[in-house]
């Protein structure tokens, strides 16, 4: 039976707090921290199956429980990521590290429209000019963009990666994009969430 998309939200937070805890998760820690009832947190783990809720009642062990929603969630497996568009914010991409993220995500490209631009930048990966997205996208087996080029080339940039097997988009670029429903696009916008965490502030 398919995950719903709200358990599947709350697992995925669930995940990166045994992931930072780095021991057993206590029912009555889970509900401080997370503001989910006991019974809401038992039911998402009820979707990983019989073994999932195994010793719920003492606690949620990493070791047990963080294998079944990684896999639940298919990120048992790595997926290649490239970026588009490396002015400062895509530059910044390109030379990132994150150590947490468990070999999920490998960053295996960089790509920009302008030529002088890659001759002028040092990044841990290949450049690549923007015309040779497709195929260095099908040669590497690419699933991830992280879209970072300015709003009014976005959505032509958004076509061509959706056209070159790319199918899932996280977009940096102030504008939605409408693509194919087989291509799943994230929109990250920092006004937004400066003022998700404007009005909680007391």
């Amino acid at each position: 039976m398919a995950i719903p998309e709200p358990a599947k939200t709350r697992l995925l937070h669930l995940l990166a707090l045994l992931e930072r805890e780095g021991k057993t998760l206590t029912s009555t820690r889970a509900e401080a921290l997370t503001g989910w009832t006991r019974d809401t947190i038992r039911k998402d783990i009820s979707h990983l199956g019989a073994e999932g809720g195994a010793g719920s009642g003492a606690g949620y062990a990493p070791e047990s429980l963080v294998p079944l929603i990684r896999r639940a969630l298919a990120l048992d497996r790595k997926r290649r990521c490239c970026v588009v568009g490396l002015g400062r914010l895509g530059s910044a991409y390109v030379n990132y590290r994150e150590d947490a993220a468990n070999g999920e995500f490998e960053l295996v490209a960089g790509f920009d429209i302008n030529v002088n631009r890659l001759e002028l930048l040092s990044a841990p990966v290949p450049l690549y000019p923007a015309y040779k997205m497709g195929e260095v996208i099908s040669r590497f087996g690419i699933e991830i963009a992280l879209l970072c080029v300015p709003a009014d080339a976005a959505e032509a940039a958004a076509e061509k990666l959706a056209g070159a097997g790319i199918r899932g988009i996280l977009n940096f670029a102030p504008v939605m994009l409408s693509l194919p429903a087989a291509c799943v696009v994230r929109n990250v916008s920092v006004m937004d969430e400066l003022r998700s965490l404007a009005i909680k502030l007391p």
